[in-house]
């Protein structure tokens, strides 16, 4: 048994020490986002000397054709992500393939839908059809949930730029599933406090019924409780759901200082009715599944002065400028960088692992990732790949930051941008 597999092994036995390392550290972090920082994560196991754990990489020439596929959201109440995320991809499998290293990308493009259709598993049975050696997505852990048997059971790396359940953290996935988002343990955190720093003391939760929903909401409710806080009012509904009334009801009659809208793009409908009903507006708070543009949504500032979450540093203006380069019209750029190095990282492991088997790929995603191996640093496929043909180790820090994959497929480090609202009622980052 290989040294990953003995990690892998351990993998469920783990997951809750590393889960309450995660949110212990970045609380004793989070004096930075309210200083104008940005949090960030870092777990390593006691005792772990990941340098010993490395794999070997041959040196020498590569002669590899890699097919990937992509379930992300074209579709369904996450629509607004998908043409950053897939933006993401192109970028990645563009500049791989113009480094002319041996390696070749080709890119399958797919819908996920949402968790009110079947389509993310029609979807996945295409691509599988198609031999793809991995498949990156969904940008809903909901959905992620209901294929994600069906992708690592088929031996096929499932590579999400946007999961944020806790729940994948344990889950038995054989190996085969990473993700560049980080836990919601983190954004709940953040968020919790956040609102909590700004001087309220009640707040009311309006949370999709979902894995997403209830873990981040969960996270919240935690944060600022322990900030001091009390949360006064928690709603929950469907995907798929047309009518709030009840939910906006309960929420206004607790009469809370601050609201989180844990939702997706039902935002458009829930947001406008609760300020309708007469509550503040610069009173709510937004997080990464529904921080969108919406100037061409709501009225001129409606929204102004509200804030929220999404994981991922300050966009670089040269990396927005390549993202607009593959999609000219994009106007959104959520999780473009996750999904960026999602593909970058795959096409590392392959070259890494001289194979396009998707088991022999994730051997090797932790280690090109910085997880293992103590590598030299790069930041493009072209010098990473550079350096493997040599036999070197490396370690690739990517747009999202540096990564750093832990034995459950986890980034043990990120950052969570904190935004607020202005009068055209797009977002801007305030820290």
């Amino acid at each position: 048994m290989s040294v990953f597999a003995k990690a892998t092994a351990k993998r469920s036995a783990r997951a809750a020490w590393t889960g309450l390392a995660i949110a212990g550290v970045s609380t004793l972090l989070l004096s930075a986002c309210a200083s104008g920082g940005t949090p960030s994560t870092e777990t390593e196991e006691p005792g772990d000397d990941t340098a010993g754990d490395a794999l070997p990489i041959e040196a020498g020439d590569r002669d590899l054709t890699l097919k990937v596929g992509t379930i992300l959201p074209q579709s369904g109440t996450l629509a607004f992500l998908g043409p950053p995320e897939e933006a993401g991809v192109g970028l990645g499998a563009q500049e791989v393939n113009d480094a002319d290293s041996g390696l070749s990308m080709e890119v399958v493009y797919r819908d996920s839908g949402d968790t009110t259709t079947d389509i993310a598993t029609v979807s996945v049975t295409d691509l599988l059809s198609q031999d793809v050696s991995a498949i990156i997505g969904a940008a809903s852990s909901g959905v992620s949930f209901t294929v994600i048997d069906q992708i690592t059971s088929a031996g096929v790396v499932q590579f999400s730029p946007a999961n944020t359940s806790p729940d994948f953290t344990e889950y038995e996935d054989a190996g085969l599933y990473f993700r560049t988002a980080p836990s919601d343990l983190l954004q709940g955190e953040v968020l919790g406090t956040q609102i909590a720093d700004d001087g309220h003391s009640t707040l009311g939760l309006l949370v999709l019924n979902d894995p997403y929903g209830t873990g981040l909401a969960a996270a919240t409710k935690a944060s600022f409780e322990a900030a001091g806080g009390e949360v006064v009012a928690e709603e929950l509904f469907n995907t798929g759901d047309s009518n709030f009334d009840a939910q906006l009801s309960a929420i206004s009659a607790s009469n809370p200082d601050a609201v989180a809208v844990i939702t997706f793009d039902e935002a458009k409908v829930v947001v406008p009715a609760l300020v309708g009903s007469g509550y503040p507006g610069d009173q709510l708070y937004f997080v990464d599944g529904n921080l969108s543009d919406y100037s061409a949504d709501f009225a001129p500032g409606l929204i102004a002065g509200s804030k929220g979450t999404l994981p991922g540093p300050k966009l670089e203006d040269d990396f927005r400028d390549r993202l607009l380069g593959v999609d000219p019209d994009l106007a959104d750029f959520s999780y473009g960088p996750e999904s960026y190095d999602a593909t970058v990282l795959i096409a590392l492991a392959a070259y890494a692992a001289n194979s396009t088997e998707g088991a022999d790929i994730a051997k090797y995603l932790r280690q090109v990732s910085g997880g293992s191996g103590d590598g030299e640093k790069v930041t493009t496929f072209e010098d990473g790949a550079a350096l493997l043909a040599e036999g070197k180790q490396i370690d690739f820090d990517g747009a999202s930051g540096p990564i750093t994959l832990d034995e459950h497929g986890d980034p043990t480090e990120a950052t969570i941008g904190v935004y607020e609202y202005g009068d055209d009622n797009k977002y801007t980052r305030i820290n």
